[in-house]
């Protein structure tokens, strides 16, 4: 069951309501839903902005969420602000948000998420009652059990792709250049990895956002070409052809959904720096981690040497870790742990 921002917006009231929705915990809540439907465990996605907290209390049976970025430690919810990596709220500075207006780039805005939080999330019903948590990677795990949340309730279920979306084997060795796939704002690096992009090697672009025109500038001059965004059928089909995916995320963002689709068209991935994508391939040899200081000509040109071998690598990675029914069956493995756990 789940509510839609778009729907809701038509109600003259929908921002008031939601602001106070945010800040209290307390609001709209699915508990009659529930009863009805009176499931063995309840799982609890993204409740930010349209439903309440404080329903989990009342919840008769056992719950676990998923966390599918930080918001419940930044208001910002990427631990990212004015370009580099910012933990001011999670290391106990709880205003911080609101000072910089961390979200939507507005004091007011950010404010019921800063009182909601000014407590530290320990004081959050859902991660304070919920049996098991489910980030999306170990350094994820990490960063919230530093900020006071009990590191034994954490499970790391990273995303995956629906088997109807899935391009099936892995393709034949490509060289029709490099693909980027993400929104064009600071936290996604798009701008950087441009401006070192070098000149003789082809690049396709796709996305949009608030740095579209920086892009499209940057791209001018380069074997670059910014197609805008598209629809995912389309972009798995240029995974198909593309000797790799460059991810160059600056924050902290745990792998995108985009990282399991290069995987499934069996696509290496180069991510760099510190970010937990640049983690999640090294550990899972799908690719390079590339560092800012280094050359990208030099870079690209020794992944371009590597990266076909590794096409069989991904797509075993992407069955064994991200397709439908690992997902399915690494959720029935959980639900039955916390079922067992709730009945001792």
């Amino acid at each position: 069951m789940s509510v839609s921002t778009d729907e809701l917006q038509g109600d003259p009231l929908y921002r008031p309501k939601s602001f106070l929705r945010v800040a209290t915990g307390r609001g709209r809540d699915p508990l009659e839903e529930i009863e009805a439907l009176a499931p063995d465990v309840v799982h609890v996605h993204n409740l930010f902005p349209n439903y309440g907290r404080r329903w989990v209390e009342q919840l008769r049976v056992p719950f676990v969420a998923t966390l599918h970025n930080f918001r419940p430690i930044c208001a910002k919810a990427t631990l990212f602000r004015d370009g580099e990596l910012c933990t001011s709220c999670p290391d106990g500075d709880r205003w911080a948000g609101l000072r910089y207006a961390c979200y939507a780039d507005s004091r007011l805005a950010t404010l019921p998420l800063t009182w909601a939080n000014r407590h530290g999330p320990p004081a959050d019903p859902v991660l304070s009652r919920a049996r098991r948590l489910v980030v999306l990677s170990e350094r994820a795990r990490a960063v919230f059990s530093a900020s006071g949340i009990g590191g034994r309730s954490f499970v790391v279920g990273p995303n995956f792709l629906p088997a109807a979306l899935d391009p099936g084997a892995t393709p034949e060795t490509s060289s029709r250049g490099w693909l980027y796939v993400g929104r064009f704002s600071p936290e996604k690096g798009i701008v950087p990895l441009l401006q070192a992009w070098p000149r003789d090697h082809r690049l396709t672009v796709v996305g949009d956002g608030p740095e579209a025109l920086t892009v499209r500038e940057l791209a001018r001059g380069r074997d670059v070409e910014v197609v805008g965004a598209l629809p995912r059928a389309d972009v798995l089909t240029l995974m198909r052809d593309r000797v790799g995916l460059v991810l160059p995320s600056l924050g902290l963002e745990g792998p995108p959904l985009v990282y399991v689709e290069a995987l499934a068209a069996g696509l290496p991935v180069l991510a760099f720096g510190t970010s937990l994508v640049a983690d999640v391939v090294t550990d899972e040899g799908t690719g390079a981690r590339a560092e800012w200081q280094r050359p990208l000509a030099e870079v690209l040109e020794q992944a371009e040497d590597r990266f076909p071998d590794l096409r069989a690598v991904c797509r075993s990675s992407f069955e064994e870790r991200y397709s439908e029914q690992a997902y399915i069956d690494g959720t029935r493995e959980l639900y039955d742990r916390v079922l067992a756990e709730a009945a001792t």
